[in-house]
This record gives C-alpha cells, sequence and structure tokens, in this order.
C-alpha cells in the first residue's frame, strides 16, 4: 500500500495569454498585469485576497525593486514577495515556494506570474516605463534622498514635527556608537546641535541624518531547530516574522499611519505571542531618521505623530528604559549597501548572546528587527528571541 502524503497546497487559478511572434507598444508590467487578471478571474477570488506576490527576475521597467514595483502596478500589497530566478525551472521553483511562504504562515494565497515582451529588431527589454518613472523621476524626485526628504517634510507638515525631534534620533544614533569600536563615527559624537549644523542635503535633510555608504559585509547561518545546539553558542531563535509591500514610487505612498511597518511589526509581534513591551531591543533600521520616526510611530510605542516628545521621555542607550540601535545603527555604524540591514541583525544576535562588551543590555532576551526596503516602501520585521 502506497503512503499518501497529506496535500500542503493547491493551485486554483491561471491565467495565460495567446502567444504572439512580437510585441509591439506594450510593457513586460501590462502582460504581468493582464496575466495576473486572468488568474484571479479563473480563480473566482477578489484580487484583494493576494496577499503573495512571486516574480521573475526579467521585468525589462526596472533592474531592482522588482516585487516592489510590480506590486505597486498591480494594485497588491503582498505580506510576502520574492524573484525567483531559475531559468527554466523558476515555474515549478514558484510553485513550491508559494506553499512554503503559505505554510510558514507569512500569507494565505500567492499569485505566481512571468510575462516578457519580444520588440522585432530590438534586443529583450522593455521601454523604461514605470509609475516612478512618469511621476517622481522627471519632477526631480530621483534618488533616495531627495524621497525620503519627501517624507520627512510629510511629517513636518502633517504632524508638527520638528528639525529637533529628528535631530535627537540622529545623536542617539552617534552616542551608542561610541561603544562599538567597530562603528564608522567612533570618535565622532554628535549633539542635536551638531546635527542642525550640519550641511543641509535635501531639504529637510541634514547630513548627520542620512546614512555613511562604506565598504563591508555580513553573514548569517540559519538552521533547523534540531540542529540550533550544535553551534558552539546559545541558539537564537526566529520567533516571529512580518513583511509588507504598499507602493515603489514615493507619490504612491499611502498615509504614514498606514506604512508597510505598520503591519510588518504587528505581524511579527502576533506570530511571537509578544507585544513591542517585551522588547529588550529595538535594532531599527535607519537609513534616515525619518524611517526611525517612522518606525517608532508604525511599532505602536508612540502615537503618530509623537515620536518627538516620545524620545524625549526616555533614554536609547543600552543601559536606558528603551535601548534603540545601541552598535549606533547605519547612522553611527555606517552602511555598506544591503549589509547595513543585516548589521541590525548582526547586533540583535550578539545582544541576545550577552556578547556586547561596554554595551551589553542587562538580561536582554527579546529584539525587534525591521528592515526598510525602496522609500519606506518594502517593510520586514522579525522578533528573535533566546531561552531563558
Amino acid at each position: 500500500m502506497v503512503n499518501r502524503r497529506v496535500p500542503k497546497g493547491a493551485i486554483i487559478g491561471i491565467g495565460e495569454l495567446t502567444p504572439v511572434r512580437y510585441s509591439e507598444g506594450v510593457t513586460t508590467l501590462a502582460l504581468i498585469a493582464e496575466s495576473v487578471r486572468l488568474a484571479i478571474q479563473d480563480a473566482g477570488i477578489d484580487k484583494a485576497e493576494i496577499d503573495g506576490l512571486l516574480i521573475g527576475p526579467q521585468v525589462g521597467e526596472t533592474p531592482q525593486h522588482v516585487p516592489a514595483t510590480v506590486a505597486e502596478y498591480l494594485g497588491l500589497e503582498p505580506t510576502m514577495s520574492n524573484v525567483v530566478d531559475l531559468g527554466g525551472a523558476t515555474g515549478a521553483g514558484m510553485i513550491w515556494r508559494a506553499v512554503a511562504a503559505i505554510e510558514a504562515g507569512m500569507c494565505e494565497t500567492v499569485v505566481c506570474v512571468l510575462a516578457n515582451i519580444n520588440e522585432k529588431g530590438k534586443a529583450l527589454r522593455s521601454p523604461n516605463r514605470n509609475p516612478i518613472r512618469e511621476f517622481d523621476v522627471p519632477f526631480g524626485a530621483s534618488g533616495a534622498n531627495t524621497s525620503y526628504a519627501l517624507l520627512k517634510q510629510r511629517h513636518m507638515a502633517e504632524y508638527g514635527s520638528k528639525q529637533e525631534d529628528f535631530a535627537l534620533i540622529a545623536h542617539w544614533a552617534r552616542k551608542n556608537a561610541q561603544l562599538n569600536p567597530k562603528a564608522i563615527t567612533y570618535g565622532k559624537p554628535a549633539s542635536v546641535e551638531d546635527v542642525l549644523n550640519s550641511p543641509l542635503i535635501v531639504d529637510p535633510l541634514h547630513l548627520f541624518e542620512i546614512v555613511m555608504p562604506v565598504a563591508g559585509g555580513a553573514a548569517v547561518v540559519v538552521t533547523s531547530i534540531k540542529n540550533a545546539s550544535k553551534g558552539g553558542h546559545p541558539p537564537v531563535y526566529l520567533l516571529g516574522a512580518g513583511e509588507k509591500i504598499t507602493h515603489r514610487a514615493v507619490s504612491q505612498a499611502p498615509a504614514l499611519e498606514n506604512a508597510p511597518l505598520s503591519y510588518a511589526i504587528p505581524r511579527a509581534l502576533d506570530q511571537a505571542g509578544l507585544s513591542v513591551k517585551d522588547m529588550d531591543l529595538l535594532s531599527i533600521y535607519d537609513c534616515y531618521t525619518s524611517v526611525v520616526a517612522q518606525t517608532l510611530e508604525n511599532a505602536g510605542l508612540c502615537a503618530p505623530g509623537r515620536f518627538g516628545s516620545w524620545m524625549k521621555e526616555h533614554s536609547f542607550g543600552h543601559d536606558g528604559d528603551w535601548p534603540l540601535n545601541t552598535h549606533g545603527g547605519q547612522l553611527g555604524f555606517g552602511q555598506a549597501d544591503l549589509a547595513g540591514g543585516m548589521s541590525h541583525i548582526i547586533e540583535a544576535v550578539h545582544q541576545l548572546r550577552h556578547e556586547a562588551d561596554l554595551r551589553q543590555i542587562p538580561n536582554a532576551r527579546h529584539a525587534l528587527i525591521t528592515g526598510n526596503g525602496a522609500t519606506l516602501s518594502e517593510a520586514a520585521a522579525l522578533i528573535l528571541g533566546v531561552e531563558s
């Protein structure tokens, strides 16, 4: 008798375009959208039920932030997204990844989509057209500094937050970095006044509110629960995770209180069965001061628009009541491109292993780590913890 395995997932909808020898006047994004529309129609579900997105690497309109660009174009806000790049095996590879994500509790219904154009006499690429190229770049909103300046300006306009409030974030990053000899700003503290007196790069962002790009790297080894005790250190466990994409172009960003971290953080905490008040460390992605401000509010630590007054009431060093980016964060430690985000995980592991030397948080057991992609567009949150 053959033992039949319990099904882990099911395909409920399909959509396929009629092949044509050459495409004309159409973009890859448009083909993706039509394919997804047909699949959702075939499934008999509402588009809002799609909370997972797997996309191939060939989207000619964008060389990076591919899931965010596609999600924005489709009007989706996935809680799990990824690029799958396996050549001819990509389609098959997407299916099991979708099931794995569903089993992991990251999403419920995933759309997997692949499409491309074929223009006669041209290489396999699409015109460089997507919302960020149409509605942002032509008006000068190009690059991270400009986009994050707009978000900071929006916060100040909506809530009345002050320059001094944001400068306080950079001050604490520099202050904590003084206990981390590896930090790029080690030996270079900055007061609130120093931050405000640093050059204005893009109004209202000052130089010290912006990460310093550096060279560097980071790596993390993850194993199964059964192998967790094999290492030479106390294992640090993933207790919860949350993810959300809301947009790509800053012109398409939702209300600040609905930023993707407002979903990702509560989701991670809920999976862990913990509250933000249980966190011993806030290891928050901090490419700009405005990102930290938004994260504190989205985490529920303070009401929207109140991060400044909340910060003045608390202390954020390793010995404070709310330890925040004890390694200095990217604003104090430095941002080695994508490894900058990994530094927040590395610091959390150091703290939870109780090996952070002079900056060690007493009795640290739980940490909140956040990640941010594009312009407060792609959010991820993790809860890490150790056994008591």
